[in-house]
């Protein structure tokens, strides 16, 4: 007999799960890891705890819930094979790297006090710790799409490897430059994305 599919349900589901990670966020982005309870992210959710244990454990939980709050959906896999990467497909020049360092900009915000806690939880939980891993992975893997695509754009005339340049992509556009410039040195948002564009057309582009 197939399984009974009801779209209404499917949908209530879903908005459960977003109002689960969302609180799990602003609640380990404001306590930390290991302050914050189930019960507590229940409690912000507006749902039972048995419901939030039904998303997962604590440790799925960290991470689901900053994959949330940088692609502003959750997901699976490197954000070249998700939504993201399919807007920007089409664009080309400086549309395609306003939009794509539009984005890392706008995430870097969500994530500003998350990113230091995901680090925490990482260092200290054995479960987190292996999830960021496969996090970091996805990541690398951006990292070299994206220096990928600004060739096959036309916008790129590096002489140095699409590996050199990914790390250095990497450590420009990183949630910490984000946070040294705009939370702790009081950057404007638009400044930080100048900055972004700036730097990107300087060390990654330029040859």
């Amino acid at each position: 007999m197939p399984r009974y599919s009801s779209p209404l349900r499917e949908a209530q589901a879903a908005e459960t799960r977003r109002r689960v990670l969302t609180a799990a966020a602003s609640s380990f982005g404001e306590l930390g890891y290991s302050r914050t309870s189930l019960a507590v992210i229940a409690e912000r959710a507006g749902v039972s705890t048995e419901t939030v244990k039904q998303s997962g454990p604590k440790s799925a939980l960290l991470l689901a819930a900053f994959d949330q709050a940088f692609a502003g959906d959750e997901g699976e896999g490197p954000l070249h094979h998700r939504q993201l990467g399919t807007e920007a497909a089409p664009l080309q020049g400086e549309e395609f790297l306003a939009f794509h360092l539009g984005f890392i900009a706008y995430a870097n915000a969500a994530v500003a006090k998350l990113w230091p806690r995901l680090l925490e939880a990482a260092a200290s939980d054995h479960a987190v710790a292996d999830r960021y891993t496969a996090q970091q992975e996805n990541r690398h893997y951006d990292m070299l799409r994206s220096i990928e695509a600004y060739r096959q754009k036309g916008m790129c005339h590096s002489s140095r490897s699409d590996g050199e340049l990914a790390a250095e992509f990497s450590f420009i556009i990183s949630p910490e430059g984000y946070i040294q410039l705009v939370t702790e040195s009081g950057w404007a948002e638009d400044a930080y994305l100048a900055w972004l564009i700036r730097a990107v057309h300087k060390l990654i582009l330029e040859d």
